[in-house]
């Protein structure tokens, strides 16, 4: 059988071609600039701050409301948060007791998780707001007008919860502080709307803006996260200049960071925290920050120069990252992305936190750049992100598999199997339990892309996601984005393929039905038993073990993809019309020569019954 890995390599090795943006007329994003100043009592968790936030409505609408993220609500009992937890067939083990009680319901006032605004002003003027759980409701004292611009300036205040999940304090690895989704933050509006969803632990979406945040700290904390830091000489903690001295007055501290077209900010401190960085050559300066204790130093050694080679992956792969850092920072639990850095928790285990880095790493291009509205359409940077990390640590770790992916169909059997599948269209919190999300967010999510370089070919899926890359990003990306690139590289309808794969739970299933003497030569009926459509590679086998490849193209695809087994003979047939059930073909070979025949040989189609895909003679 021809082997599966070695074509890959050699398409990943493969220099970046030239890329021609795809025509985005009509297409707009609003934005928005933060600058925040914040103060943190380590005390008891709780910090105030004021934000003022400059929107440029880029829409073609007047706007007359607006909405903020509030997700530090959700750490409550009884929030929406809570009552999923409660609710759910299959609660994540994270959020509940040994017993599966919800943790978030236990939480005392001093446990809980809060964040409120406590005045708010547009353009001088005051205006109405309430808040709606995790969602901040504003009426706008003024509409903004198309292209229009206003300017928000808010007090609030909050507290952070013990760790539950993400974001909170005191984790199990005993970090302090892992601030995520931890400020008032303006929610999305597009094309279709607004985007207000309530937090109840599932994904994000936001606009696409500058950060500009001064964090006043106990002096003792290392601070690290998204943004550059302006103060380094004045704050130490291993960011200043070699060489200097750094003196500190009072007991506090105020670090200074800025970040430039981001879409969030995350930041996490603990007064025991080591600090290494490593400079790539020319490439961005890595940080890691990780708890002081012996048990973790071998895990963080060993993460630091995997995390330079998965970033030299990624910039070759799918293009260069637009940042000048990139940290790796212990907190949170598991692991979580953010803009310019992510959270996982530390472990003894170094396997698990490299595999971990190199997915959160990964999303720094699906979702941080290429930043598709989770919620709606979490398959595309959790798939997107499993695909290409899979690829990654196939290489960087040298697993060396034949299909990198085979745990990714094998996730999907699974969920195809268990007969609880629902469409991958289906909104992030709409899914009836969390394991048929998880398997569809990330396993058929990746499949979305490997089967697709089994349509276009291997070649062609690596310049769609270049190409993907160069035309989004620092934009929001729908299904359709995706699908016209793949469609333009390749010259291959494919509005089947999205349709079907995303939107259906239709499964692929092709079988030979027989194998039979024809006149001195054999015919092969195949048979079409699922619903979804898919072209065929067929290998065949003779007695003197010649290997010879024939492809049956899909007609609605109107078109062929090249030969992805250049070193074997292929014979293209007839196109196969969906609506026929069955297709024969001939081979000019007496039946007696032929001793096996085999339906998808790479087994990068996802047939969800692979028995019937051979045939071996007696």
């Amino acid at each position: 059988m021809v082997k599966l890995a070695k074509k890959i390599v050699f398409i990943l090795l493969c220099g970046l071609t030239s890329l021609i943006a795809q025509n985005n007329t009509g297409y707009w994003q609003q934005h928005v600039d933060y600058t925040m100043d914040v103060e943190m009592d380590v005390e008891n968790y709780q910090y105030t701050g004021t934000q003022k936030l400059v929107y440029t409505n880029n829409s073609p609408d007047e706007l007359s409301r607006v909405y903020f993220h509030l997700y530090f609500n959700a750490f409550q009992p009884g929030s929406e948060m809570d009552m999923r937890l409660q609710n759910i067939a299959d609660p994540d083990g994270r959020m509940v007791t040994a017993d599966k009680k919800s943790r978030i319901a236990a939480l005392s006032p001093s446990e809980i998780g809060y964040l409120h605004a406590t005045s708010l002003l547009q353009d001088g003027e005051v205006v109405d707001f309430s808040e709606e759980g995790t969602v901040l409701v504003v009426d706008l004292a003024k509409p903004i007008p198309s292209g229009g611009k206003t300017t928000f300036d808010m007090e609030f205040k909050g507290q952070v919860p013990v760790q539950i999940r993400r974001s909170g304090r005191n984790n199990r690895d005993g970090v302090a502080l892992s601030m995520s989704q931890w400020y008032p933050k303006l929610a999305e509006y597009d094309f279709e709307g607004w985007h207000a969803d309530a937090y109840i632990a599932r994904e994000f979406h936001g606009v696409w803006g500058d950060f500009d945040v001064k964090l006043t700290i106990d002096k003792s904390y290392t601070v690290g996260g998204t943004g550059y830091l302006q103060n380094p000489n004045e704050i130490g903690h291993g960011y200043e200049t070699p060489g200097t001295k750094v003196k500190t007055k009072g007991k506090n501290l105020t670090w200074h960071f800025k970040a430039p077209m981001v879409h969030d900010f995350m930041w996490a401190a603990d007064p025991e925290y080591v600090h290494d960085t490593l400079q790539m050559e020319n490439g961005p300066t890595l940080h890691f920050l990780y708890k002081n204790n012996e048990k973790f130093k071998e895990t963080w050694e060993k993460v630091q120069p995997l995390t330079a080679k998965a970033m030299n992956f990624f910039n070759k792969n799918i293009g260069e990252y637009p940042y000048k850092q990139y940290s790796v920072i212990q907190g949170g639990d598991g692991g979580m992305e953010y803009a310019m850095s992510t959270l996982i928790t530390g472990g003894d285990k170094p396997g698990s936190v490299v595999g971990t880095m190199i997915h959160e790493l990964a999303h720094s291009w699906f979702q941080h750049v290429l930043a598709t509205n989770e919620a709606k359409h979490e398959w595309m940077d959790e798939g997107f992100t499993s695909f290409i990390s899979a690829l990654c640590s196939n290489e960087i770790l040298g697993k060396n598999k034949e299909n990198p992916f085979e745990g990714s169909y094998k996730g999907y059997y699974y969920l195809v199997n268990s007969g609880k599948e629902q469409p991958q269209s289906t909104h992030a919190d709409r899914y009836n339990e969390n394991t048929p999300y998880g398997i569809a967010a990330y396993s058929k999510g990746a499949i979305f892309l490997s089967q697709l370089g089994y349509v276009i070919g291997q070649d062609k899926l690596m310049e769609t996601v270049r190409k993907y890359y160069e035309d989004f990003k620092f934009k929001h990306p729908v299904p359709n984005d995706i699908k016209r690139t793949a469609e333009k590289v390749s010259g291959i309808e494919l509005d089947w393929y999205l349709t079907d794969w995303t939107q259906t739970t239709n499964t692929i299933d092709y079988g030979i039905k027989e194998v039979v003497a024809d006149e001195g030569k054999t015919k092969i009926v195949l048979e079409r038993i699922g619903l979804m459509p898919m072209p065929l590679d067929i290998l065949v086998v003779d007695s003197n073990g010649n290997q010879e490849t024939y492809y049956v193209p899909l007609r609605m695809m109107r078109g062929e993809k090249e030969n992805p087994y250049p070193s074997l003979k292929r014979t293209v047939l007839d196109d196969w019309a969906w609506a026929s059930n069955t297709y024969e073909m001939i081979i000019d070979k007496p039946i007696e020569n032929i001793v096996g025949v085999v339906v998808d040989p790479s087994k990068l189609m996802a047939d969800v019954d692979q028995n019937n895909n051979i045939f071996q003679a007696n």
